[in-house]
This record gives structure tokens, sequence and C-alpha cells, in this order.
């Protein structure tokens, strides 16, 4: 290699990565993120200062900048899309008391230890009692990973090497190419499908029961509609039809009880009033808490599944149960004052946004936009609501943001669906609009 007399080979004042992270702002990051991550964020700004693009003795502001804000890669975003349980993004946000459930819980914790007399206690039994009373038909409840999860926990202790009743019209996918029949058939169950993808009637219930049948069940079709010629059977005609054989109903979104705005979309009070003997839903879609599969009915059937050796490899753990007993306990969730917010209100804070960023020279407009539901829930319904639209060229910039918007595109233009933004995030939103602005145009 030849010799640089000048002693200006930049490799020369590249900093040594001992020197960089002995600084002392680098070794407490070491201790909140690891030394790990640390040092390749050094390593990567080493080479940004052999490239010329950063200076030596800017390289430890450099490095600071590089660091991400926590040690798991997951990133926080906002939410524009209109979505409100949107699952690429994580479904529900959780509420400020069920973050801080999770933070207490995340330690040393009782969560299967009776404080009063020092033995083993009921796991989650906080959890599943704040379940109860906010579903006073059901009487008794478990809690697993997810909705998928108590479906197949429900297959199997019902209806292994038995059969399962279920209308053709609700062997549904389920999202990432999953099915329901498939799901089912891998629990060792054999699905006896009964009426047409159209129309099923009770009688082909009843012809279908037998000395094998396990259960019934019923799916809900979630972002599957059918429309015209149709008939499906309600729980509470068939409930009264099956002669003691278990109704399992599959409610999905987790709605507790029926809502004013999605008056199609079943929920689990009404559905075991009905006469289902087990429903299963969601914990982290309409419910707005943390991902959890619930199954809640009668106390033997429920009892069964907790005694069933796939209920442990399926059980939540502790953080999961604090989230949900705060959701049920604590304020509205997110998720419910999304659904409730008030369309005025929501143009209100559109006008005011465009207003700011066309003020800074920014093209942006308020204008009228529907949002949905999200997460397989009430697909027919939209919700009225507003959004600031933006050139299409703002999309890619703003999910790429230090704090990524991800809105969507509609007409050639990008459009920010405020019902998915808290408006406590307005400030947020519109200062990473107004980076892309300075950046990129």
């Amino acid at each position: 290699m030849t010799q640089d007399p000048h002693g200006t080979d930049p490799r020369r004042q590249v900093p040594r990565t001992d020197t960089l992270l002995a600084d002392l702002r680098l070794a407490g990051a070491g201790e909140r993120l690891g030394r790990g991550l640390v040092k390749d964020a050094v390593q990567r700004v080493q080479q940004r200062v052999r490239a010329g693009e950063v200076a030596p003795d800017a390289a430890v502001d450099a490095v600071l900048a590089e660091l991400p804000a926590t040690a798991s890669s997951l990133r926080p975003v906002l939410n524009a899309t209109g979505v409100i349980v949107h699952t690429n993004l994580g479904r529900a946000p959780l509420s400020a008391a069920a973050v801080e459930a999770i933070t207490a819980a995340a330690g040393t914790t009782d969560v299967e230890l009776d404080l009063t007399t020092g033995r083993r206690g009921p796991r989650g039994a906080a959890a599943i009692a704040a379940l109860l009373e906010a579903v006073p038909a059901a009487e008794a409840a478990i809690v697993v990973n997810n909705c998928a999860s108590a479906l197949a926990l429900v297959a199997t202790a019902l209806g292994q090497g038995r059969e399962l009743v279920l209308a053709r019209g609700e062997l549904v996918e389920i999202g990432d190419g999953f099915r329901i029949p498939e799901l089912l058939e891998a629990t060792g169950a054999r699905l006896r499908e009964v009426g047409t993808t159209n129309r099923v009637t009770v009688d082909d219930y009843r012809g279908a029961l037998g000395p094998e049948t396990g259960a019934v069940l019923k799916v809900h079709p979630s972002n599957f509609v059918v429309r015209g010629f149709t008939r499906a059977v309600e729980v509470a005609e068939l409930a009264g039809a099956l002669g003691g054989v278990p109704l399992v109903a599959d409610v999905g979104s987790g709605l507790l009880r029926p809502h004013p705005l999605l008056p199609e979309e079943p929920d689990l009070q009404t559905t075991l009033a009905a006469g289902a003997d087990l429903v299963l839903a969601s914990g982290d879609k309409l419910l707005g808490g943390p991902q959890a599969g619930l199954v809640l009915g009668r106390a033997d059937l429920v009892q069964r599944l907790r005694r069933h050796p796939l209920y442990r490899a399926l059980r939540v753990d502790k953080t999961t149960l604090a989230a949900l007993e705060a959701t049920l306990r604590g304020p509205l969730p997110p998720v419910q004052q999304m659904l409730a917010a008030d369309v005025d209100g929501l143009r209100a804070r559109a006008r005011a946004l465009a207003d700011r960023l066309s003020g800074a020279g920014v093209d942006a407009v308020a204008v009228d936009a529907d949002s949905r539901v999200g997460g397989g829930g009430a697909p027919e319904h939209p919700l009225p609501g507003a959004a600031v639209s933006l050139p299409a060229s703002f999309a890619e910039p703003l999910r790429r943001g230090a704090r990524p918007v991800v809105g969507y595109l509609e007409d050639d233009r990008t459009l920010l669906n405020l019902r998915s933004v808290p408006s406590a995030a307005d400030a947020e939103l519109a200062a990473a609009v107004l980076e892309v602005a300075r950046r990129w145009t």
C-alpha cells in the first residue's frame, strides 16, 4: 500500500472502536441497549467517517443518532390508514393503563401465588374475574394466546377423533393463507359440512347430528359476506335444536356487548345469552386489549378445556393477563375511543392540520374520508370521518421517517385518515409531514 506522506489518509482519522465505546454517553447507551447494538452503530459510523460523510470529531453524536430507541427492532408507527384494528400495525393499540400494567408485571409478580397463604394460587384470577364481570352471561372463562388457539383447543378437546358440524358458508380463510377447515382438521377432528355456500337450515344441522358428534361450530365469517339468496341459522334457533350437543360460536372481533355503530357485529354477551355453550373471541380487536384468545361459557366445558394438556401450551403470560385486566377495568381503550370519535371533531382536526401545513407551503387540504374497523370486523360498515390530503409523493418518505407515518393512496393523493390517529399525536403528525417537505420537496 502506498504511504500517504501528508498523513491525510482518512483511515488514520477514524476513531478507534474502544475509544468510542469508552465515551460516557455511549457507555450509558450500552447499559440501556446492550453493548452489541451500540458496537454495531459505532461500526456503521466509522464507515461513514471513512467515506467522508461524518467528521471524526462528530462520531459520537453520529453514533447516538444511529441508536434505536429500544433494544427491540419494532418501531412505533403513526397509523393514519383509517383502519382502527390494523393487523399489519399490531392491531389494537393498548391504553396507557394497559401499558402501565405490563410494566408493573414485567418483574416478579404474584401471578400464581396467594400472598396471604404463601401457597400456589389460581393463574390470572383477577383478569378472569374482570372478563366475567364484563360478560355476565358467562359462567367461566379462560385465556389463550389468540383466537385461532382458542378454536384449536376447543376442536381438540371436544372434537378429536369425532365430528365437528359446521356450515359450508363458514369455512373461511382467516388471513395469511390459513383456513378454518385446515386448522380444525389439524387437531384430529373430522368436519361434517352442512348446507350450501349460501344457505343452511336448522334441519341441516339436525340431520348431521349423531353419536360421533363432538360439537356444533358457528364461525363468524369476518371479511367474507354473502348477499342475495341466502339463509343462515342464528344461535338462538340452533341452541334449542341440538339435544345437548355443545354449541360453540366463534364471534371473532371481541366485542363485549352490542355497539350502535356496528349493528351486525356479534358480541360475546348477546351470543351467550342466546344459548351458545361457549363463545370464542380475540382480545386485540374490538375489545382493544392485548393479543389473546378468549373462551367464555359453561363452567363444565371451560374446565374441560382448562384441564386438557394442550391448554398448557397455549396459555398466556403474566404481561398479557395484566394488560387484559387493565383493558377491562381501566379507562376506555384507544380502539373504543376511535370508534366513538365525533365526525365533526375529526373534520375540525383535519382542517387545523391542513391549515398548519399549507401555511408552511405544503400542498395539504382537509377532505372527508371513510375509515374501517379492520381485523375482520364489520366489513360492510364504513365509518365516516376526515383526512388530510397530500401529494402522492409523500407516502413513501412518511413511512421511512424517524417516526414512520402510514397513510394510503387514493386518487393519486396521500391521505392521512385521522380516525386512527390519537388527537394527542396531531402535532407529531404535522412535524413528520413538515420534515418530509423540508427534505424531499
